[in-house]
């Protein structure tokens, strides 16, 4: 039995230093990123950006796959069962946070199944309504919700989008009653808008941006703590009239659970490096998206949070899991 015993110790010393050793010259072949949304989105293009850095810093390609379906499940659970060696990645985002909330059953656990890398981005939700409508201030919007309740149409993306969340929160903080008006995408929110089926519409600021500064849409409040740069007078809506509201979309980078730290810690300091670039903020502020990087801890503890906190606002509106 002794002699057992120190052959089993002995291949597991063995096993650490190979494990040690692969984690030093990590990596030696290309790394796959899983995106949970098809090409050309402002959630893809950021990632491949990042990437593309990181794949120089690193002596590798980073190959983005784009697995789009079931909410971002398909890729996900490719990530969550690959093995944990640096070489499968995944695009976390908000969506994984509500997820778990919001579907019934997943194959993966958010928190326990992933291992967070760093954040790399975040991008507000802005609050519009048509640029004739007499709503002039999230205070004329909440005054008129509170004057005929139950009678004001928001529209948003389709039921459990962040858009859809973010109305959902405001309802609640603000004390308002309003009916929620779902559409398939933003093309459909803004025509509802502008032919007035909604009064009031919540959208990402990049594919509205352009027509807020054209004066085609007006702007009432950003959903993030600090202003958008690219709408400076535009204010952010816990100083507009709902003190404490705050909601970001973000993305950020994750490995599957169980992979090295040493392999953790290197994908960390090349995004932090990616995101330090200028041309890399100047591409971000170009898509209406700001530069995010974090500590892996720092990155868990917020996709923590916003597990917490989609999950306080999906029980509140009555949104029935899928």
């Amino acid at each position: 039995m002794l002699r057992t015993w120190t052959q089993l110790t002995a291949l597991a010393v063995v096993a650490a230093m190979a494990a040690s050793v692969s984690a030093q010259n990590y990596p030696v072949r290309p790394i796959r990123l899983l995106v949970p949304f098809g090409p050309g989105g402002v959630g893809d293009i950021t990632a491949r950006v990042v990437a593309q850095k990181m794949g120089a810093s690193l002596g590798q390609q980073i190959v983005v796959d784009n697995r789009p379906g079931a909410g971002g499940i398909v890729a996900s659970e490719i990530v969550a069962k690959a093995a944990p060696d640096g070489y499968t990645l995944l695009l976390l985002n908000n969506a994984h946070a509500v997820s778990m909330s919001l579907f019934k059953s997943l194959p993966y656990d958010t928190l326990r199944d992933f291992t967070p890398i760093s954040s790399i981005s975040t991008f507000s939700i802005v609050l519009l309504v048509n640029a004739d409508s007499p709503i002039r201030s999230v205070k004329d919007f909440i005054a008129t919700a509170k004057a005929s309740p139950g009678k004001l149409n928001v529209g948003t993306i389709q039921i459990g989008a962040t858009q859809h969340l973010s109305s959902e929160l405001f309802k609640s903080m603000a004390g308002i009653d309003t009916v929620h008006i779902p559409f398939t995408n933003t093309g459909a929110v803004l025509t509802g808008l502008r032919g007035g089926s909604v009064q009031v519409a919540f959208e990402f600021i990049a594919p509205v941006v352009g027509q807020v500064k054209a004066g085609a849409l007006r702007a009432l409040a950003v959903s993030t703590r600090s202003r958008f740069a690219g709408l400076p007078d535009v204010p952010a809506v816990h100083e507009a009239g709902v003190p404490g509201y705050e909601v970001m979309s973000w993305n950020g980078f994750a490995a599957p659970a169980g992979t090295p730290q040493a392999v953790i810690n290197r994908l960390n300091k090349a995004i932090v490096e990616a995101l330090a670039m200028p041309d890399v903020k100047q591409r971000f502020a170009e898509l209406a998206v700001d530069t995010r990087p974090d500590t892996p801890e720092g990155f868990r503890k917020l996709v923590a949070s916003e597990i917490t906190k989609w999950k306080s606002v999906i029980e509140k509106a009555g949104i029935p899991r899928q």
